[in-house]
């Protein structure tokens, strides 16, 4: 399977819900699997105003939608998935849902958790922390909810290329944590994982980073761990259809329940750095369509920058096509799959040396979208037979989740399905 590297947002049109109050923007990186790199990482540009206090930073667990998901990433990321227990049935996952709630309510404002609190973060404030619980197909018979199962958690299909480990991927239930501390992001996870001891058991887990806020001496688009500017042209809040390419709407074949939110792709792509890193630069560039010094697309003058129109009939002086028939900019491009958008919001992961002493090193790719069917499969399928950035990515790891809007004031995350 091939990753992305396609666009990202701009950050100075990009803002966190605290400030904002509305969709954001995401971003799309790659290797032709659909892979999701760094995103464009607002700094002071994209985060709400504080005492100056990097930890002060806070993003409002309750909204219209979950955080995590159009706020910009966080420096560091915990990716979880939980099997239920036998027997736990509705009811114990109910009991479930309201005490992870209760907890992330508490976290996400920077106070500690009621139970389970190991003090890890005490002397942190929130660091824009935020919670996003998924749901995998499989909850659904084992919590008695078949028939509330949304059309769209249908088996992804296998991809040329796929290489997944099924014990590093799906589950019951998913949740994302971010946030700009490690500790932070830890400490909420080892909460979650207490509080739901003999009701659900960790399938899986990873960790990831992006940016630190602040590490560049003004917002730039950060860069992948193949050293490439990584997001350009994600889907932005404001444009037209943004809501209806990322959120689920009541009516069709969309199950009440899930008006207002999600479906997530999770992709564990490794990149094959030894092998990627043995290119010269201009090979590099040539197998993105893109120049890696400053990201803009192969046949703009100097100085044209990431976000000059890509020009796909450009030619060379030889006559040649300036970006390769098989550049990842041009097989990813939305005009090459049927408009196919994801909202892309992606972390760089290193867990040191396999066997062969190569990098165990890629990308946690995660999109958010409407309708999987209708993005990232069409988009996974064309990239992973004719991306040239594919043969230098392993797609390992792979789940599908159905995300709940966000919890109902006074109510819990998931109410609505198991109440609704």
């Amino acid at each position: 399977m091939s990753a992305v590297i396609e666009e990202s947002t701009d950050h100075t049109g990009f803002t966190r819900r605290a400030l904002l109050g509305t969709a954001g923007a995401g971003l799309l990186v790659g290797a032709g699997a659909g892979v999701a790199l760094a995103y464009n990482r607002p700094d002071e540009g994209g985060r709400p105003a504080t005492d100056g206090a990097l930890g002060a930073a806070r993003v409002p667990f309750r909204g219209e939608h979950q955080a995590g998901i159009t706020d910009p990433p966080q420096a560091r990321v915990q990716l979880a998935a939980f099997d239920l227990a036998e027997g736990v049935g509705r009811d114990g996952l109910r009991t479930l849902l309201q005490r992870w709630t209760k907890a992330a309510e508490r976290l996400t404002a920077g106070e500690p958790a009621e139970e389970f609190d190991n003090q890890v973060a005490l002397d942190a404030g929130p660091c824009s922390l935020t919670l996003t619980l998924g749901f995998g197909a499989t909850l659904f018979d084992k919590a008695g909810l078949a028939d509330r199962r949304p059309p769209g958690l249908e088996p992804l299909p296998a991809f040329p290329g796929d290489a997944l480990d099924p014990a590093r991927g799906d589950g019951d239930l998913f949740v994302q944590i971010g946030a700009d501390d490690a500790l932070v992001a830890v400490h909420a996870l080892r909460v979650l994982q207490r509080l739901a001891a003999g009701t659900a058991a960790p399938r899986w887990q990873s960790a990831g980073f992006a940016r630190t806020p602040g590490a560049a001496a003004q917002p730039v688009t950060g860069r992948n761990l193949m050293g490439q500017i990584d997001g350009t042209n994600n889907p932005r809040p404001g444009e037209e259809g943004f809501a209806a390419k990322v959120f689920c709407t009541a009516g069709g074949e969309q199950p009440a329940w899930l008006a207002g939110g999600s479906y997530l792709v999770f992709r564990r792509i490794r990149m094959l750095l030894d092998h990627w890193e043995a290119l010269p630069v201009e090979r590099q560039e040539r197998v993105i369509g893109r120049r890696k010094s400053d990201g803009a697309p192969l046949g703009t003058p100097a100085g044209a920058g990431e976000r000059a129109p890509v020009d796909l009939a450009a030619q060379d002086a030889d006559g040649t096509l300036a970006i390769p028939a098989d550049a990842h900019i041009r097989v990813a491009a939305p005009a090459a799959n049927g408009g196919a958008a994801m909202l892309r919001r992606g972390f760089s992961y290193h867990d040191g040396l396999l066997p062969d002493g190569s990098p165990d090193a890629g990308l946690l790719f995660l999109a958010f979208q409407a309708d999987p069917g209708k993005g990232f499969t069409p988009v996974q399928r064309k990239l992973s037979r004719g991306d040239g950035l594919s043969r230098f990515l392993r797609h390992e790891a792979s789940g599908l989740y159905a995300v709940p809007p966000a919890a109902p004031v006074g109510g819990y995350l998931g109410q609505q399905l198991l109440e609704g």
